[in-house]
């Protein structure tokens, strides 16, 4: 039976949880994932996991945050005055928006933070610093 090795492209279904239960990403109802082995499309974690996986197996793979994620970076959260906010950009706690950088790339923040003065951004995967688990089946190997 064939079974994967880096540089092979696969499909998997998935479903990604929380340490506490809560799935946060799932391919159910969905296409299954297609990516190539070893190249850096998926978290590493998740990846280094596929090798030696035949068609139709199913596994449960943890992966500690440095591995997904990685921690949570400091220097990607900035204070942003607010009133260089226009009033209709929702501020909610939370609030996922995208701001464009001084080299036109843009970036997804989450609102983290609310003064009158001023709103705090946060650049961080909202995974960052997160232990993830994924109940993973291998669809097919192309």
């Amino acid at each position: 039976m064939t079974q994967v090795k880096p540089g092979d492209t696969v499909r998997i279904h998935y479903t990604g949880t929380l340490p506490d239960g809560q799935t946060f990403d799932s391919s159910e109802g969905r296409e299954p994932l297609e990516f190539t082995v070893g190249s850096g499309e998926i978290i590493a974690g998740l990846d280094a996991a596929l090798p030696g996986m035949a068609v139709g197996e199913t596994k449960t793979v943890d992966v500690a945050a440095e591995d997904a994620y990685g921690m949570p970076d400091p220097a990607a959260r900035q204070a942003v005055p607010r009133a260089d906010i226009p009033a209709e950009i929702p501020l909610d706690l939370g609030t996922r928006l995208q701001v464009q950088t001084p080299q036109g790339q843009v970036m997804p923040v989450t609102v983290v933070e609310v003064t009158e003065s001023e709103v705090v951004l946060d650049a961080n995967h909202p995974l960052a610093g997160r232990h993830l688990t994924f109940a993973i089946e291998l669809v097919a190997i192309a």
